[in-house]
């Protein structure tokens, strides 16, 4: 594969954990989730990075492994996970993920149960299905809220989802942090220059990161790899979602599951990355 483009993608998982995976260029993340954070949870000031791979209390129980996993010098704890392809129960999966950071707070002895709060920030290059009617909302907040009354209940527990494809605002429609944010991960790839209006240090930062360019050819090869795969994810997991749904039954959106992930699974991908992509469980992949 030659590569044209200046700047990587940052739907890969090279290119994602490029950006915000490190820790010398942590102000990248800190910076970012400061635009997506509720005004309540405050200003993140430093960031540190944990074991993404969490195991249950049992050999018995589902582990979890984390795109990206950290705390902050509050306590709190944030799960960043890059959706890259559709996932049926990726909702679902979400509020799994977080019972890991929840569940990892209890102490023994005497405790009164008062928890750090917990953010999962879920970056999707798709839109939820349920979602598609409603073409404006790019940023989800999702809390524990009392229906009757339309107060959260518990501000411990935040999950914040960005649908990026809704976002269709053009270099000139710019004004926000967030907005450049949103902008720059949808259209890095596309972009051969940087723009006037992304010019603050924090984007420079992630120019600068995100030249192919100046990759060693280690780097570039892996960065190729990655591409690689994303695209092969994206194209055979869409094509078979979007036949499954036309075949409208259940049984038919497993089957071309179970397809979906043979392939992958051929192409050399990683049982746990299938299982997520898919849907299907680990013991499943593995048999196929």
């Amino acid at each position: 594969m030659l590569l044209k483009d200046r700047y990587i993608n940052p739907f890969t998982d090279f290119g994602f954990k490029k950006i915000f995976g490190s820790e010398v260029n942590k102000e990248l993340l800190i910076a970012f989730l400061n635009t997506l954070l509720p005004a309540e949870a405050g200003i993140v000031s430093d960031l540190s990075f944990l074991r993404n791979e969490q195991v249950g209390r049992s050999e018995y129980d589902r582990r979890a492994i984390f795109d990206l996993y950290c705390e902050n010098e509050k306590g709190e704890k944030f799960i960043v996970e890059m959706q890259r392809a559709k996932q049926n129960y990726f909702k679902d999966r979400s509020i799994f993920y977080a019972t890991f950071p929840v569940q990892q707070q209890a102490q023994s002895g005497s405790w009164n149960f008062c928890l750090k709060a917990v953010y999962l920030v879920g970056i999707l290059d798709f839109v939820f299905d349920e979602d598609k009617a409603d073409n404006e909302v790019v940023h989800h907040e999702v809390k524990l809220v009392d229906r009757s009354t339309g107060a959260v209940f518990s501000d411990k527990l935040t999950f914040i989802y960005l649908e990026l494809p809704k976002f269709t605002k053009t270099i000139d429609e710019l004004v926000t942090d967030f907005d450049k944010w949103c902008f720059l991960l949808r259209h890095l790839p596309e972009l051969t220059d940087r723009p006037a209006s992304l010019q603050e240090r924090v984007f420079l930062k992630v120019f600068e990161l995100a030249e192919i360019a100046k990759y060693s050819s280690v780097e570039a090869a892996a960065y190729e790899e990655s591409l690689k795969v994303y695209r092969d994810l994206k194209n055979v997991v869409d094509t078979a979602y979007d036949e499954g749904k036309a075949e409208g039954r259940a049984e038919g959106s497993q089957q071309k599951a179970r397809e979906v992930a043979k392939s992958l699974k051929e192409s050399g991908l990683d049982i746990e990355t299938i299982s997520r992509c898919t849907g299907l469980p680990v013991t499943v992949v593995e048999g196929l």
